[in-house]
């Protein structure tokens, strides 16, 4: 991917000076390397000025409660697969949790939820709002903001080649294979509109052992568009906003999502730096975790691209004056 940095130019990442209920940060692997902004792909010039401040001038982040501080530079951490799955590969790095995997990760994102949702941590009323809003939306709604809006639906995959029979008899019937495929799946799989549906609909990974495949309905306001079938079963669900909370409630650490944005490749000037709070359901016992976030400029719910962020404390001549933000 180009020119490394080795950690060991700042090195391992230290505890702060935490209460004594705190739980230490974990080491770093020796064996970790960061990455140069200019060798990272896919970015415009002016994003790349901005994001290279993060490594020369850092972030000051003050802790939400307690008289802690502490100065941050930013690297980024390398490729993870542009995928459904990218949100927890990039957490997985970020957090350096060497012994799982991405799907471990999404596991215990899952389960964190499933079980704050049930306590009432999470509200129920407000929480199924914004799931609706986002896998399940009101079609009546909405088009002077999108041009296509998607219905998310679940289809037990021991269920497909009953579906595939019941399409079918309707094409035979006279109907187009989008329209049939459309009205069968809408009667028979899974709506994404509460915890308990996004629960299982977040733990779809992609992986043959799924219990459900993902089926995607594309609307323009004059009607379908397309179906997406899924039908080699490989769509994750995309990490959407409530994992990462539930993520940040889990490691009980503040995460920030970090989003560059720039005119063009040509532009003389520096791109924008936005800073996208997630704050656990409970107290903060850990230094804050970041991640790059991409847009893929597609309007459907959880369409970004995520990438890990490894934060190092910033050596004493970086003055808290020139950090890039305090957060």
């Amino acid at each position: 991917m180009g020119k490394l940095l080795e950690t060991s130019l700042l090195g391992p990442l230290q505890p702060l000076s935490w209460p004594q209920e705190a739980q230490e940060a974990a080491p770093c692997d020796s064996e970790e390397v960061l990455y140069d902004w200019e060798f990272v792909s896919g970015l415009h010039t002016p994003q790349k000025r901005a994001l290279k401040n993060l490594t020369a001038r850092g972030v000051f982040w003050k802790h939400a409660s307690k008289p802690i501080t502490e100065m941050f530079l930013l690297f980024h951490g390398g490729d993870v697969g542009a995928d459904g799955n990218c949100l927890f590969s990039a957490a997985n790095r970020t957090l350096n949790l060497n012994k799982g995997s991405s799907s471990d990760l999404r596991k215990r994102v899952v389960n964190r939820f499933s079980e704050d949702y049930e306590a009432g941590i999470f509200p129920k009323e407000e929480t199924d709002a914004a799931i609706r809003n986002l896998y399940s939306p009101d079609l009546e709604l909405g088009w002077g903001v999108h041009f296509v809006q998607e219905i998310k639906l679940l289809a037990l995959k021991s269920d497909r080649p009953g579906y595939d029979t019941s399409i079918e008899e309707l094409v035979l019937a006279g109907l187009s294979r989008e329209a049939a495929a459309e009205s069968i799946y809408k009667e028979k799989c899974l709506q994404v509109v509460n915890g308990n549906t996004w629960a299982k609909y977040m733990s779809v990974a992609g992986n043959p052992d799924d219990e459900y495949d993902i089926v995607s309905l594309h609307y323009t306001e004059e009607g379908l568009l397309s179906v997406d079938e899924n039908r080699n079963g490989k769509a994750a669900a995309f990490g959407d906003d409530i994992a990462i909370e539930a993520l940040a409630t889990e490691f009980q650490r503040e995460i920030f999502v970090v989003q560059a944005h720039g005119s063009d490749a040509s532009s003389d000037e520096d791109g924008t730096l936005f800073f996208l709070p997630h704050r656990p359901r409970g107290q903060i016992l850990e230094p804050p975790i970041f991640l790059l976030m991409r847009g893929t400029d597609w309007c459907g719910a959880g369409a970004d691209h995520y990438e890990p962020l490894i934060a190092r404390p910033a050596p004493p001549v970086v003055s808290k004056e020139k950090a890039v933000v305090i957060l």
